[in-house]
Formats: C-alpha cells, sequence, structure tokens
C-alpha cells in the first residue's frame, strides 16, 4: 500500500489546482495515514471545489479500485479514472490500462489496455513503464525486447521494486543485455531494500554461490530468512535446506522442519530434506510443528 501511496503523492501535487498550490493537501495526506474516509471525504469536496480536479478524482479511483474505506467497486473506479485521464492524469491511464488488460470494470480490450500503458509510460509514470515492460517482454521482437530493456530502467531508477527483480533476470540471464551477474546483484539489493521477496531470494542466491557478489553464505541465510517470514516458498525451502546442513546458520533440524512444512504446504516438495530430516524424534516434529503454525499466524 506505501507504494501505492507514494505514486499518488506526485499525482496529486503535480494535478493540484494552481491556486492551491501552497496549501496541504488534506485528500492526500490522509490517503497516506490510512484515513481512508477521510480522503475520500475531503477528495469529493475538491471536486465540489474544482470540477476538474484530475488529482482527486485519481483518489477516488484509487479509493474504489482496492475497497479503501469505502466498497470495492471497479466500475466506479473506473469510471473515475476515466475522468482524471481524460485531464491527462498518468496515474489514472496506467491503472485504466491494468483494468482494460483484466477486464476488470470494463469489458477486456488488451489494445487499449496497451494504449494507455503507452501514454502513461511517456508521460513519465514508472508503474506504467513497468507494466508495459512486461507486455513487451512476451514478444519475439528484439525491437519491443529492447524497449522492455530501456523501460524497466526507468521504473527501477524510481525504485519500483518489481522493475528492480525484473530488469535483474534480465542481466543475469543475458537477456536484452549483456549478462552482468554483479549488475544483476546490485539490482536484486535494491529489490530486497525496497521490500521485494523475490529480490530478497534472488539475491540470497547470488550470496551463496558468489556470484557477481563475494560469496557470504551467512548473508544469503538472512536473505532467505526475511523472504522466508513474507512466506516465500522458495525462500522457506532454502532457509529449511541451510539449517539442515549447518551451512551459513547453525544447524537445527527442527527449525530446518518448521520451514519445510511451510514451503511443502505451498506446494514446494523436497525428497531432500524429507531424508535430512527422517531421524526427528516425535516429540521435535511437534515442536516443529507448532513453530510453523506460529509463523503461519504471524503473517
Amino acid at each position: 500500500m506505501r507504494r501505492h501511496a507514494w505514486i499518488l503523492a506526485g499525482a496529486l501535487l503535480a494535478a493540484a489546482a494552481p491556486g492551491h498550490a501552497a496549501q496541504p493537501d488534506l485528500a492526500y495526506g490522509a490517503y497516506q495515514r490510512g484515513l481512508y474516509l477521510t480522503a475520500f471525504r475531503e477528495a469529493t469536496l475538491r471536486l465540489e471545489r474544482n470540477n476538474g480536479d484530475a488529482a482527486a478524482m485519481t483518489l477516488l479511483g484509487e479509493l474504489y479500485n482496492q475497497g479503501l474505506g469505502i466498497p470495492m467497486d471497479a466500475k466506479k473506479a473506473s469510471e473515475w479514472y476515466r475522468l482524471a485521464a481524460q485531464r491527462g492524469d498518468a496515474h489514472a491511464m496506467a491503472s485504466l490500462g491494468l483494468m482494460a488488460l483484466d477486464g476488470r470494470g470494463m469489458a477486456k480490450n488488451p489494445a487499449q489496455g496497451r494504449a494507455w500503458l503507452e501514454e502513461a509510460a511517456a508521460r513519465g509514470n514508472p508503474l506504467a513503464s513497468h507494466n508495459l515492460a512486461l507486455l513487451l517482454l512476451t514478444s519475439e521482437a528484439s525491437a519491443d525486447l529492447q524497449k522492455a530493456v530501456e523501460l524497466l530502467k526507468k521504473a527501477a531508477a524510481a525504485e519500483i521494486p518489481d522493475a528492480q527483480h525484473a530488469l535483474g533476470v534480465l542481466y543475469l540471464k543475458g537477456r536484452g543485455v549483456e549478462r552482468n551477474a554483479a549488475e544483476a546483484a546490485r539490482l536484486f539489493e535494491r529489490a530486497a531494500r525496497n521490500g521485494s521477496s523475490v529480490g530478497e531470494v534472488e539475491y540470497a542466491i547470488l550470496l551463496f554461490n558468489g556470484d557477481g557478489v563475494a560469496a557470504s553464505e551467512s548473508q544469503a541465510a538472512r536473505y532467505f530468512r526475511r523472504a522466508a517470514a513474507k512466506g516465500n516458498a522458495i525462500a522457506q525451502n532454502r532457509l529449511a535446506r541451510l539449517l539442515a546442513a549447518g551451512r551459513g546458520v547453525p544447524a537445527n533440524k527442527v527449525d530446518a522442519a518448521a520451514w519445510h512444512i511451510l514451503a511443502a504446504a505451498q506446494g514446494l516438495a523436497d525428497p531432500w530434506l524429507d531424508n535430512a530430516l527422517k531421524d526427528l524424534t516425535p516429540e521435535d516434529r511437534k515442536r516443529a510443528e507448532r513453530l510453523a503454525a506460529e509463523r503461519l499466524g504471524m503473517r
């Protein structure tokens, strides 16, 4: 939610009425603090004062789109986004693009969805750049791949963690760019700092293998643990393996079994771990099950 908040901040401030530029933005301020009913009320009041306030329209679209403080209503969200998009709001265009691609709040229309994303990206919206890049990456055309790389670079520079992760994968694979594991590691680490669990996993793997970054099994374990706590099944599995083998962390088979249970519950089976943990006593297995249940309840 916080990522949406700071992106909306730019939309609201950029589209604020000139006569109100020096006044505090009560609508966005309330949104940022999680006071969604207040944000709804303030945005509505702004539109009563100025029925061309695109930023207020975008905020109402966001509240309806996510069901924040008011019942979720994709159709109403798309209507407010359309009004804002007609007035040049890039965030509204980006949101409309995704809704058209998914068929939410409107008939599914991939061509229109792409057009909205392209316009929003051209206006500098980083989320639109990221999502348009993902569309282009499905193409076999070299030109589309190169355009996707450039869009991801823009979104990554705006600290969009999913874009940083996606661009890191391209550098790691050497797709659309020359393979550069060090650059991939830098991007994964930035994505991790921005809260991306997949970024944490990818960075941990590079740390463990010493690919593009100095090898450190202990640091790899820390990143795996952070992602595991967020529910990432791959991280839970890798952390369980480290705990079972005592690599990067002290060996702890009960803890390993607990993470293995959580990963397996998400469909990630691991015969190696099954074998490594087969000698646990019934009491230790119960301890692991309790620990897994506690961790699941904490998320």
